[in-house]
């Protein structure tokens, strides 16, 4: 060891805390300055890290110290009051600065010379409001260095001040250690002491991965499954490691209620001392480790199952044993921190908590701070002795995902990107595990239910199914987490106006299970110069997606509708809380028939079903449709006359009209062949306009003239038909249409071959100079993807006639071809695919029972990207 390695090591050294409050207390000439420069020379400090009163008096005044002495009395008071005030401003300014930098949890210096409790308590309040450690470091240097010192500056304070301050620094020795200061250190000689930044304790730098598991509670069992399934694999050591290196993340209470407290305790201390896992500490396990260190504390809720496991592990192993593992296992729990930052490129991007964190409070230490990671956000107790819990994170808007337990919800909950993960497995629910970056679930099934609670968090959550939802989560957009598509999330713009048409004027909430995805034209424009669209370019898209099967419907000309059918008014009691036979509505939610029609219709229906033994066949109390309402008049009567029939004559008789004109100009000699063409192809056009939609309109009586087309069937109770393929819906659909008359069957052909496509291209001609909207082409599977892409689930080819509804009575005209063909449907697409996610989340949901909050959170998220504006004719 070389000599100055020997000194080194002699020399004290302190560590810089990563955040908070370093006050430094000296008389003027201690070294304060000195010492600061020499830091920040030596990198240590950053200049931007340093406050001071002198720099902020000559930032406030244009000099840092007015000299009063000397000079006559008259003018020695004015000059000391002026100081006195610049003073006091500057220190306003510098502490408005200091509680700034601790809002944002940076490190601040102040540099004065704090000689007074008063003056220095102001800054353990600052520190204490913003959640930041306050340090003090004391400049304890002689009265006769000060004096020398003094006389060596470029305006001395003079010896009489000197004196004055060092006596109040003396003074003030006395009490610094027992104001409150989280450490204080006396400097005699700084020269020989060193300095050193202090890293935040609670980042943690992500490498291949986390696994969060949730609330264990000494459900061993479960927890060794759920690792299994998350493929980590014991060593000879026992330790549980995933082949990719990825760490595995506890959100605590790990112990307590369940039967293996004891032994998942031992499992995580084991894990966290290899330093392949971390655990986050909580309400039972400080409960727990204020037990082991022998304080008084009331054991209740499941922690008394702890002390019976130990008293029964010191018969077995021995009393000297049984206190090893007490001490080992209270400096564990003592040791877990109250909340974790994991992050990359020095970027926060997880944090990982017991109950809840504020924002404000991310990165931060103190015994607020633990308190509300271990306990959450409460507001007393109810009249049962159960914490009021307060929604904490609807507040949250810093942008890091935010992994939680603490509160059992049947179902991973994701609110303003927070993530719930405490499944009540200990209740009978489910051990849960998230996984980022992927954003995946896993779960796996209690064995039963430990706890035996009649009054569980689980067993509340069901009797609370039908509470409306709270929208100040979603108000200010919010993110579903989907099967599907994965995490999906929607803007506050969006998800207010989408409100604003829930709240007004769609069916009840408990009912709206359901809405239908949109869909997009095919992604490329039809290569041929006298169509917009043609089904080429869709089978193009399928076949580049890997498509081998497809399915070609035909499209009816209707209004979209979604039948929720009950087997009778009881049988909806579980789904939607109060008796009905069902409900019929449009894709934006809101009642399809008025409330008399809608009643005889459900009336026929369910007659019909029932009749056909449809439900006991089935072995379902419901059947949830998506369907085609015909004729489109049923619901666009308004659109119809008041624009299209409107639009449709004037075209008429502008266009005869000015084709009569241009027929008497020609008889009287002008040349105006071309011009007559022309109006001739547009007079065309307009009887064309003209047809496409009367082509859809008929008039009903009562029942009368009006069909249902289902083309997916989307559930039964307790089953969804997601995966199931098109073929089987259509059939499905087709066996419908035996059963009553009010449903109608929809065409359709497969296409498997080149053949097929051509035969289905002359069939969609056929039917579309008929009149006819088009067909909607599917890939064979419901869902399919390319790889990890998920491939759109249909495409609508519409007919040339009818899309004079769409762009205008003379959108064929070559140079209207022509700019219409640049059009973009990436968005679209983009969209639909959300949509259909979030869609089959919703009825998978509603399906298994889900409180109502969770299926509104996706079924309001599908009407939110509907107001997202795009193309309309799209």
């Amino acid at each position: 060891m070389t000599t100055t390695e020997e000194q080194k090591e002699k020399q004290r050294t302190i560590l810089f805390p990563h955040a908070g409050i370093i006050v430094l207390v000296g008389p003027s000439n201690s070294g304060k300055s000195t010492l600061l420069r020499r830091l920040v020379d030596e990198g240590t400090l950053l200049q931007t890290e340093i406050v001071s009163s002198d720099d902020f008096r000559s930032m406030l005044g244009d000099t840092d110290f007015m000299d009063w002495k000397n000079r006559p009395r008259e003018e020695a008071d004015i000059i000391f009051n002026d100081y006195q005030l610049l003073s006091s401003l500057a220190f306003e300014a510098m502490n408005s600065v200091i509680a700034m930098r601790c809002r944002l949890g940076k490190l601040t210096v102040v540099d004065a010379t704090h000689l007074q409790e008063e003056y220095r308590k102001q800054y353990l309040d600052l520190a204490d409001k913003y959640n930041v450690p306050c340090m003090a470091w004391v400049l304890d240097v002689t009265e006769e260095t000060l004096l020398e010192r003094d006389v060596q500056r470029e305006h001395p304070r003079g010896r009489q001040r000197v004196k004055q301050q060092y006596g109040q620094f003396k003074r003030s020795l006395r009490s610094v250690k027992d104001e409150g200061f989280a450490s204080t250190y006396f400097l005699k000689n700084t020269e020989s002491v060193l300095f050193e930044r202090k890293q935040n304790p609670l980042w943690v730098e992500i490498d291949k991965g986390l696994d969060i598991i949730g609330d264990i509670h000494g459900c061993y069992e479960e927890m060794i499954e759920l690792l299994e399934r998350l493929e980590y694999k014991e060593d000879e050591k026992g330790l549980y490691k995933h082949p990719e290196g990825r760490q595995l993340i506890s959100v605590g209470d790990v112990m307590s209620r369940g039967p293996e407290s004891l032994k998942t305790m031992r499992f995580w201390k084991k894990h966290v001392d290899a330093g392949i896992a971390r655990m986050i500490d909580s309400n039972h396990g400080w409960k727990i480790a204020r037990y082991l260190d022998g304080r008084k504390v009331t054991l209740s809720h499941g922690d008394e199952n702890i002390a019976a496991e130990l008293e029964a592990f010191a018969l077995e192993a021995g009393d000297e044993e049984a206190k090893r593992l007490r001490d080992e296992l209270k400096q564990f729990l003592l040791s877990a921190p109250s909340h974790l930052l994991f992050g990359r490129n020095g970027v926060r991007r997880v944090v990982v908590t017991h109950a809840g964190i504020r924002d404000e409070f991310i990165g931060k230490q103190s015994k607020r701070i633990q308190d509300f990671c271990r306990y959450g956000d409460t507001d007393g107790m109810d009249g049962k002795g159960a914490p009021v819990r307060k929604e904490w994170y609807v507040e949250h808007e810093s942008g890091e995902i935010i992994v939680w337990g603490h509160d059992p919800r049947p179902f991973p909950t994701v609110v303003k990107n927070t993530v719930n993960i405490d499944q009540g497995a200990v209740f009978g629910g489910s051990l849960t595990a998230y996984r980022y970056p992927e954003g995946k679930f896993v779960s796996v099934k209690a064995k039963r239910d430990y706890a035996g609670d009649p009054d569980s968090p689980l067993i509340r959550w069901e009797r609370g199914r039908f509470s409306p939802p709270n929208l100040r989560k979603f108000v200010e957009g919010y993110s579903v987490q989907t099967d599907l598509y994965g995490e999906i999330t929607v803007r506050g713009e969006f998800v207010k106006a989408a409100i604003d048409t829930v709240s007004h004027f769609t069916v009840p909430l408990e009912e709206l299970v359901y809405i239908p995805p949109t869909m997009s034209p095919p992604p490329s424009v039809s290569i041929d110069e006298n169509y917009l669209e043609h089904p080429r370019e869709a089978f193009a898209y399928f076949r580049a997606q890997g498509v081998k099967t497809m399915i070609a419907e035909k499209k009816h000309m209707g209004s979209r509708a979604i039948l929720l059918l009950f087997r009778d008014e009881e049988a909806a009691l579980p789904y939607v809380g109060r008796p009905s036979l069902g409900t019929i509505y449009t894709r934006t939610g809101r009642a399809f028939f008025d409330r008399d029609t809608e009643s005889e219709v459900l009336r026929r229906l369910n007659a019909d079903l029932v009749q056909a033994n449809y439900f006991a066949k089935n072995n379902t109390d419901l059947l949830l449709l998506d369907a085609e309402i015909v004729p489109w008049n049923l619901k666009a009567r308004e659109l119809i006359s008041s624009q299209y029939a409107h639009v449709a004559e004037a075209a008429l008789l502008d266009r005869e009209h000015l084709l009569e004109k241009l027929r008497e100009a020609e008889r009287s000699g002008r040349d105006v062949t071309s011009w007559i063409q022309e109006m001739e192809e547009k007079l065309q056009n307009a009887h064309l306009f003209k047809e496409a939609f009367q082509k859809y309109c008929w008039d009903v009586s009562g029942l009368e003239g009006i069909k249902m087309a289902p083309f997916h069937t989307l559930a039964h109770s307790g089953q969804t038909f997601f995966e199931h393929s098109h073929l089987w819906h259509m059939e499905h659909n087709r066996e419908l249409a035996e059963l009553s008359p009010l449903f109608m069957e929809t065409e359709y052909r497969t296409v498997c071959n080149e053949a097929d496509e051509e035969q289905i291209i002359r069939w969609w001609e056929e039917m579309t100079e008929d009149g006819h909207e088009g067909i909607v082409i599917k890939p064979e599977t419901f869902i399919t993807r390319n790889g990890d892409k998920l491939v759109q689930p249909a495409l609508k080819v519409r007919g040339r006639k009818y899309l004079h509804i769409i762009y205008g009575i003379d959108y064929l005209q070559p140079d209207n071809l022509v700019r219409l063909k640049q059009r973009k449907t990436s968005k679209k697409e983009r969209n639909a695919l959300m949509e259909c996610a979030l869609s089959r989340e919703s009825v998978e949901r509603f399906i298994r029972k889900e409180p109502i909050e969770r299926v509104h959170e996706c079924v309001l998220a599908a009407l939110s990207l509907e107001s997202d504006p795009v193309d309309p004719r799209l």
